[in-house]
């Protein structure tokens, strides 16, 4: 029996959390083994490490407890990777050499894995005055456009990258250049951007006042603040960025306002951090704690086993501050500090299903909100628990803390526990994208998102290079079909499509009046929405108590619609890139080519031929994408003249195919097939049929020395991606990492639901 409730889950755990040797070779055998390593690596730090390797055990086994994927995958592998999801780094100096100080630490970090995010607010202006040299500043977007250069170059030397955010105060004279940069689609895609609103601001666009924008004593213009305010509207409506993050809020509400002050926040939005901050991430699974699903009023989330499980997932999380290693030495002393968890759910909106619930009405808020209070009090009364049994967070101080905004709050009894005897983990409760953990589960809903789509087509590629089809269904849906059969789903059963923005907003704000961090969600708009009544899903945001807010409105620009299994739903997906037009007005789409980085890492071959005087030299560079290695483009050289305009032209079109990413091995195939009618000749002993087959042959070599590939003949018949599609089906960018066109925006992030590939790492 297999614990996986779907086939995507194995293959998602064969993909991403499996620990294999560097050859390969799985050192997991079943997913129990992977449970066994984590629990294992994070009892390691124990008294009892036997005991609690059980208890660890318990919670993370059938995916009651999902730590984040940097857990899942670098627990007890001794690799020398970070356990820890997001970072905040250092504030950025307002000098060359700081700021290049500063570069350096966000590449060593990214190098490790991690995602990042920076406050640019305060770098001074552009045409700024630079004392010492004749010269005017050039802005923090120049600076970030190093930035996003140097993250293409840690992913193009074959590191898994993270994501980055860049934030600016809403008051920062550049601030109107930085909510126009994602007009130009090829800069700063390395980066999410996220104004700071402060709350003196919001005001102003209210009365219409006027608003300043300063960089130190000096007001370098006044704006009105409803004209900057609609333009921030105008962007988001137009190309999904910036987001929005309430500054004033977050540092009001923040446990650690005393001794802290947050600028940043973590790439989607969900860890507020101060400088040198950062935060590791888990959710309870709740739709595997749903007893009675479906059975009207029986069906209910188990509170004494939520108690439990958040209780032992709290003690598992405050261990990995001891045991992950951290790029930064900085990063390390913060975090010890603090010892800071995010703590969140997946699973929420299955879990409303099953409870009869439909999401985004009064009840389900209401529940949603009763659940998020129990998991926010059982976590903070385990982290009082851990401060009786190990000791406080170091800057812990009873008064200063208990009389932050979010504590001002809490029961009185956790209170009056909290004073008594400490706390452990200064936040414990923060809601993370759980796009690939939530697959990993067997397709949950993700984080606090509602269901996504009931069922989609997924193509799988095969050992023998030839692709199937399979379903994927939410795992409500699957709970339904299993008890219920064909039956037609209740009227409650909604989804990211069909539901109104503001019911977005309201379980948003539900859940957030019991997470002390933040929220990563997506509030879904339809693409016919009026503009008013766009900004008016930000205006409810802030009035609601959202620490932020992010939307996405599908249009030509952040893409168009695909369609799913079920006629009534569709997908965001990205815009079409090339579109050509075939017989009986089909279209044959490709997808956007990759970008090249400036560096990339590949090898050179020498092919002798027999009877040819010179040798061919074949150099084939590769490109790292979603973590893994792929042919980007070749080139073949030779001193035989008579070989120069054929190398020229193949070297172009196989290097055009293998940047329309995807599944490229049909290049080989169709290379190895030719057949020289003057004769072959036996190479190595090999009777290879022409030059050109034996060129393949070199390409599938190196593609199963990287791993492309499994073996030889493993390459495909044809390619994947030339498929024709009728106009009325518009299709999106092809997943960069498996090829499919089933990217969607998911918690902020532009996601695959076919391979869990994310533009947020």
């Amino acid at each position: 029996m297999t614990r996986f409730a779907a086939p995507i889950a194995e293959q998602i755990w064969d993909m991403k959390y499996r620990f294999k040797d560097a050859d390969g070779a799985p050192l997991d055998g079943t997913v129990e083994d992977s449970w066994r390593r984590i629990a294992r690596s994070l009892a390691s730090v124990e008294q009892d490490a036997a005991y609690w390797e059980d208890q660890f055990y318990s919670a993370l086994e059938d995916f009651k407890y999902l730590p984040a994927g940097r857990i899942t995958a670098g627990a007890g592998t001794q690799r020398s990777v970070t356990l820890f999801n997001c970072f905040v780094m250092g504030t950025v100096p307002d000098s060359m050499g700081g700021i290049f100080d500063m570069l350096k630490e966000a590449a060593l970090t990214m190098q490790q894995g991690g995602g990042i995010g920076y406050d640019f607010s305060t770098i001074r202006p552009k045409g700024a005055p630079v004392s010492g040299v004749a010269a005017d500043a050039s802005g923090p977007l120049s600076f970030m456009d190093v930035w996003d250069s140097m993250c293409r170059t840690i992913m193009s030397a074959g590191s898994r990258r993270g994501a980055m955010m860049a934030t600016m105060r809403c008051d920062h004279p550049d601030i109107e250049d930085f909510i126009a940069a994602k007009a130009d689609s090829a800069r700063l895609r390395m980066f999410n951007l996220s104004v700071l609103i402060t709350d003196p601001f919001m005001e102003a666009v209210k009365a219409d006042g006027p608003w300043e924008l300063t960089f130190g004593d000096r007001v370098y213009k006044t704006v009105q603040a409803r004209d900057l305010w609609n333009r921030i509207m105008r962007a988001t409506y137009d190309y999904a960025e910036p987001g929005v993050i309430f500054i004033d809020r977050i540092n009001a509400a923040n446990n650690l306002s005393y001794c802290e002050t947050i600028a940043a926040t973590n790439p989607c939005g969900e860890q507020p951090l101060p400088p040198y901050g950062a935060c590791l991430l888990g959710s309870v699974n709740l739709a595997r704690l749903v007893w009675h699903p479906f059975e009207d009023e029986k069906a209910h989330v188990c509170k004494t086993q939520l108690s439990e499980l958040v209780r032992t997932a709290v003690r598992m999380m405050d261990n990995v501050v001891d045991a992950s290693r951290f790029p930064l030495e900085a990063q390390a002393q913060e975090a010890q500090a603090k010892r800071r968890i995010g703590l969140g759910v997946t699973g929420l909106a299955d879990a409303l299903l099953m409870c009869g619930l439909r999401y985004g009405s009064d009840e389900a808020a209401a529940k949603t909100e009763e659940w998020l209070h129990l998991i926010a009090r059982e976590a903070y009364l385990a982290s009082v628990e851990l401060a009786k049994e190990k000791g406080a967070f170091p800057l812990f101080d009873a008064d200063k803390y208990l009389a932050s905004g979010t504590m001002r709050g809490m029961d009185d009894d956790v209170r009056e526990a909290i004073r008594t005897h400490g706390i452990r983990n200064a936040l414990l409760t923060s809601i993370a994208p759980t796009g690939t953990i939530s697959l990993y589960a067997g397709n949950v809903s993700s984080g606090i998102e509602p269901v996504f789509a009931y069922s989609y087509t997924r193509k799988v590629l095969q050992k023998d290079g030839t692709r199937t089809e399979e379903e994927v269904v939410d795992y409500a849906v699957q709970m339904w079909r299993d008890k219920f059969g064909d039956a037609e789903l209740p009227d409650y059963f909604v989804n990211a499509q069909t539901l109104a923005p503001l019911d977005h907003v309201k379980m948003q704000a539900a859940a957030q009046k019991w997470v002390d961090s933040s929220i990563s969600k997506t509030i879904n708009c339809p693409e016919d929405i009026s503009f008013e009544d766009f900004k008016d899903v930000y205006i409810k945001a802030y009035e609601d108590g959202c620490k932020g807010c992010t939307t996405y409105r599908p249009n030509d620009v952040t893409g168009s619609v695909l369609s799913v299994s079920e006629g009534t739903e569709k997908t965001p997906a990205e815009t079409p890139a090339l579109a050509r037009e075939a017989s009986g007005g089909d279209v044959i789409y490709m997808s956007e080519p990759l970008d090249r980085p400036q560096e990339l890492e590949g090898a050179t071959y020498k092919l002798k031929w027999p009877d040819s005087e010179h040798a061919i030299y074949l150099t084939i560079n590769d490109i790292v994408v979603g973590g893994h290695r792929r042919p980007f483009e070749v080139f073949i050289n030779s001193k035989n003249m008579e070989h120069f305009a054929w190398t020229v032209a193949l070297t172009r079109m196989i290097s055009a195919v293998f940047r329309r990413g995807g599944d490229v091995s049909f290049v080989v195939e169709e290379l190895k097939a030719v057949f020289d009618p003057r004769g072959g000749a036996w190479v190595q002993g090999k009777y290879i049929p022409s030059i050109l087959a034996a060129i393949g042959g070199v390409i599938e070599k190196h593609m199963v020395s990287t791993g492309f590939l499994e073996g030889e003949g493993m390459g495909l018949k044809s390619d994947p991606q030339a498929a024709v599609v009728n106009l009325d089906q518009p299709r999106g960018k092809a997943c960069p990492s498996c090829g499919q066109f089933d990217m969607r925006m998911v918690e902020g992030c532009m996601t695959c639901g076919s391979c869990g590939h994310s533009k947020c790492g």
